[in-house]
């Protein structure tokens, strides 16, 4: 079913399928799987810019060579911006924790108050995909994958839907009146 909430159109998977990320089993795949880097705003590459210099240490050899060459950022084959990958896989962004977990070096940063930026919005949003369409409108839906499988099992077991989990972001995203009708629109439909 498609619902609207403001000028944010979605797919009701959002309010009704569990979802809680199990870093534990899945490791972070994520942030090194599929075929294309991180969606971006056009404003966020200037932020992933400004974090540079504090997360450079924490990035491999790879990445900073690939950052030097191409940049944070470019435009894959579908014409989006996205994130620059490592050997099309890994996001640049990536490092890993002695647990041998994939993490996201700018995130960590943020996280341990070294910057104030976290990360991009879509990275922030998983397993939600946003799309803009005219007149201002955005869409949201559920972006089902198999490396996240136990999140979805982890996600059944707390009872946590998918907004819930992603309270922060839609927040970061869309503002909290937004999330507080998206709330009273999930409890309507329960």
């Amino acid at each position: 079913m498609i619902l609207q909430v403001g000028d944010v159109i979605l797919t009701s998977e959002i309010l009704t399928e569990c979802f809680c990320c199990d870093l534990e089993s899945c490791r972070g795949a994520c942030c090194v799987e599929g075929d294309s880097g991180a969606p971006l705003l056009p404003e966020e590459v200037a932020e992933m810019e400004n974090v540079l210099d504090e997360v450079w240490p924490d990035l491999s050899a790879e990445a900073q060579h690939l950052i030097d060459r191409q940049g944070v950022a470019y435009v894959d084959s579908e014409g989006d911006l996205v994130t620059s990958i490592v050997h099309g896989r890994d996001c640049v962004f990536t490092c890993y924790g002695a647990d041998g977990c994939c993490y996201c070096a700018s995130d960590k940063a943020c996280r341990e108050g070294r910057t104030s930026w976290s990360k991009p919005i879509s990275c922030a949003l998983y397993p939600i995909r946003e799309k803009r369409f005219a007149q201002g409108l955005v869409g949201l839906q559920y972006h089902r994958w198999e490396v996240c499988r136990d999140a979805v099992r982890k996600g059944r077991e707390l009872d946590l839907k998918i907004y819930q989990f992603l309270k922060a972001p839609l927040v970061r995203r869309f503002g909290q009146a937004w999330y507080d009708e998206l709330c009273e629109v999930a409890r309507q439909m329960s």
